[in-house]
């Protein structure tokens, strides 16, 4: 059984998505779910779900705290699911091609530092785009840079709002990503 250790900074509908896709599949099951807030939705969802959760500050990130606990747990997969903060180096290196994260729009457009959640759909809708879409991209040293694993893209019409449009990315991620997630551990 393969397993997946889950970060996120929010809401966590991802993260659930997740859990119930690989729950009694056989192939893999979420072990663990991290939180850089210790009032994050995700970590209801978690404990809802009967997931092991719990919260870290910033710098017990950076100083290694959190990667001694990934050792113990041994996962073959580190999914960043609404996750804020920048990941450490030195868990990318420990972890190498073994973490990935969803970005809410077609990257490299509207990506980087700042450029989460409804900043991403304010930009796009601001900059009349008509499409946008989801990216689900391996984690490197920089901002949603990594190599790029898939894109699904949806059309954005001109009376669509930043709120649209994220409802719109929502239904990209809900559907993709779990499957995205799936075809990783298979190979």
């Amino acid at each position: 059984m393969k397993r997946i250790v889950i970060f996120a900074s929010g809401s966590g509908t991802n993260a659930e998505n997740i859990i119930k896709h690989f729950h009694g599949n056989g192939l893999a099951k979420v072990i663990q779910v991290y939180s850089n807030k210790k009032d994050a939705k995700v970590l209801e969802r978690a404990k809802r779900l009967k997931v092991a959760s719990s919260s870290f500050t910033k710098k017990e990130l950076e100083a290694g705290d959190v990667l001694e606990q990934l050792n113990v747990l041994q996962p073959n997969l580190i999914v960043l699911a609404g996750f804020l903060l920048k990941f450490p180096e030195h868990i990318i290196n420990k972890y190498p091609n073994q973490i990935i994260n969803v970005h809410p729009a077609l990257l490299p457009n509207y990506g980087g530092k700042g450029m989460y959640g409804s900043n991403v759909h304010k930009a796009v809708v601001a900059n009349k785009e008509e499409e946008s879409g989801i990216t689900i991209h391996y984690v490197n040293e920089n901002y949603d840079e990594g190599n790029i694993i898939f894109q699904a893209k949806t059309k954005i019409v001109p009376t669509d709002t930043f709120e649209d449009v994220a409802a719109k990315i929502h239904i990209l991620e809900q559907k993709h990503f779990p499957l995205i997630v799936e075809q990783l551990l298979r190979h």
